[in-house]
């Protein structure tokens, strides 16, 4: 099951971090400003064409903006990951790391319980 509210965020953060205008994505796509506006709240759900259209407009990957949704997005969500701790201070990765670890362990174990 797709979350739609999460794409059409991933498709905002995409958008912005290119610097572009929910007006200028729209004219790139041939779709209306509402609609754009629609897709990024989850309000509505684009057309397979529509997202093509924005894959291409914002030069990113169907995986970057599905990746919660598909089960071959690993390569995408490991590099996400490296990214997001790639300008954090050594004590701080050491606080991520060790945080993820405990929080893994945690779901193994609770995933065991069921």
């Amino acid at each position: 099951m797709i979350d739609y509210p999460d794409l059409g965020k991933r498709i905002r953060t995409a958008r912005l971090k290119k610097g572009i205008t929910q007006e200028q994505l729209a004219n790139m796509i041939d779709v209306g400003v509402t609609h754009i506006s629609h897709i990024e709240t989850g309000a509505t759900i684009p057309s397979m064409k529509t997202f093509v259209g924005i894959v291409n407009a914002l030069d990113c990957s169907a995986d970057e903006l599905l990746c919660r949704d598909i089960k071959t997005a690993r390569p995408f969500f490991s590099s996400w990951l490296s990214e997001l701790v790639s300008d954090c201070t050594e004590r701080e990765a050491k606080i991520i790391a060790d945080t993820v670890e405990a929080l893994k362990a945690s779901m193994r174990r609770n995933r065991q319980k069921d």
